[in-house]
Formats: C-alpha cells, structure tokens, sequence
C-alpha cells in the first residue's frame, strides 16, 4: 500500500504474474482516494459489482465509489481486508477489533459475507457490559444472528450492570420496541433456568430413590457374609434406612407420623417394582401385602 497526500493505493503482492491496474477510486467523507482494483471490489462484493456495471453501462471515464459517513481509516481497513481475502494478518485482525462495528456496517451493506461472519467474531470476543447495547443494535440492524445471540446471552448474564449504562438508557428511549425483546429474552432464560434446575432436582430425588431401593435389597435381601464388605453397607442413605426401620418398629403412632409415612412409601415403591413374580421369596417386610389405609 503506498500513501501520498490523500491517496492510497492497494495493490496485489509483490511477484504476482499477472497484476492489473488500479483502475478504480474510492472516495471517503475525509476526501481521501483510495485505489484499487474492479476486478477484486466486483469478485468480492456484489453490491460493489453492480456499482461498477452501472458506471460502464452510462460511459464513464472513470469509475468512482463513494463510501460515506464511515472514518477515513475505517474505509481504508475494509478496501485492504476486501484485497487480502480472507487471508487475515495480525496486523489487520487488530484494524478488525479496532474498527469492528464500522466494518460490520460496511460488510453488510456491500454483501462481503466471510468479512462479516470475521467482524462477528472479532465482536464477540470483545463484548463488554458498556458496550453491548450499541452491539446489539447493530447486530439487530446488520442481520448478525450469531453476534446477536452472544449479545443477548451477555445481557442476561449481567443484566444490572447494564442496566447503569448510558447505552441502555438511550436504547430505552428511543428503541422501546428492541427493549422489549430484550426484556422477553430475559424472562424466557429466566424460564428456561428454572426449567433445567427442576429437571436436576427430578433427576437427584430419582437417584436418592433409586440408591435407596439398592441399600434396602442389599440389606434384607444379601447374604449375611456380604453385607459388611458390601459398599453401600458404609453410606449416609444405608445408616439413614436402619434408623427409619428401628424408628417404624417402635413408633406407637404410624399413621401419623411423617417419618413413618416416608418409610412406609419406600416399602410400597419397593413392592410395585419388585421383580419376584409371587412375592414371597421377598425378605422385604410387607413386600407381598396390600396397603390399603395403611398411611
């Protein structure tokens, strides 16, 4: 790239073969010219194809792309990303994260796809809680799912402090539509949160139960050698299932009593799943009765 006044030119590395003349300007709100070539600009971006077909169609001498509103440096950032496709050094995956919201911007409005879906990236790695509200607007605007998701799971993730932004009190009055959608998305993670922790809840009680069942068929079922060595014979639940046995053996009132009432259902869950077809090899106490006004 060569730099002289307020012209740039981007060209082809050196020892290419065949290296055709920059034969088209783009033109800046700083009235900067930069240089480059319609062949690149038109494989690159369809938009900028279209641009080019026109201006031959209509007989100009010379072909000029005006790219306004967006900084000088900004523009020269996304003409030499459109010129190394998408081979990305260090030195312009900075330029990316330092001009990654104008670039999404100009990715999007000349149809660069892969320089889009890299300013997404490059976004989404630098999200903060200042910032992500002005992010999402854009990813909104710029049609950057992926970008607008990370956003999104950012705000619920560290809402209150988003919340003090001056981002998000300009996006309250003048987006209340946008604000909205981020306040359902909010309450369906909300939701959804609850959702997975009921689930997790669910799936400990089955465990329980199911550690439960294997303490009480090893304990009235196993062999008398084997029951000392057995590894459950050591645990909290198979300590905590003797204590409610010795309990429901000597309380005068069981019918009453919740922690009979609670052992009393283990001994029925056991009897609906036990697997003896006639129920009488069972050592289980009231495996084989029925349990009718029992508790």
């Amino acid at each position: 790239m060569d730099a002289k006044g307020g012209r740039v030119q981007i060209g082809f590395q050196a020892g290419s073969n065949a290296v055709p003349t920059r034969d088209v300007q783009i033109l800046t709100s700083g009235g900067r010219k930069i240089s480059a070539h319609t062949a690149v600009l038109a494989a690159a971006s369809p938009v900028m194809e279209s641009i080019l077909d026109r201006a031959q169609k209509r007989g100009k001498p010379r072909r000029v792309i005006r790219i306004l509103g967006v900084p000088c440096d900004a523009v020269t950032a996304f003409v030499r990303l459109i010129h190394s496709s998408g081979c990305v050094s260090l030195d312009e995956e900075e330029e990316m994260g330092r001009y990654g919201l104008h670039l999404l911007v100009l990715s999007h409005a000349y149809s660069v796809g892969w320089l889009k879906r890299a300013c997404e990236g490059a976004l989404a790695l630098r999200l903060t809680a200042e910032g992500v509200a002005d992010v999402l607007l854009l990813a909104r605007q710029c049609d950057a799912p992926r970008l607008y998701l990370r956003c999104m799971k950012l705000l619920a993730k560290d809402f209150a402090a988003v919340k003090k932004t001056e981002a998000w009190q300009f996006l309250q009055a003048n987006d209340p539509w946008l604000e909205l959608e981020i306040l359902q998305f909010l309450q369906e993670a909300e939701l959804r949160k609850k959702r997975v922790g009921r689930k997790l809840a669910y799936q400990r009680v089955y465990e329980e139960l199911g550690d439960a069942m294997e303490c009480l068929q090893h304990m009235y079922v196993g062999k008398e050698g084997s029951k000392k060595n057995h590894p459950c014979s050591s645990s909290a639940c198979y300590r905590n299932l003797q204590l409610l046995i010795q309990h429901l053996a000597a309380c005068p009132r069981r019918k009453a009593c919740p922690r009979c009432c609670r052992m009393l259902q283990l001994l029925r869950l056991h009897s609906a799943i036990c697997d003896d077809s006639t129920q009488q090899a069972c050592r289980i106490p009231l495996c084989s009765k029925h349990w009718e006004g029992v508790c």
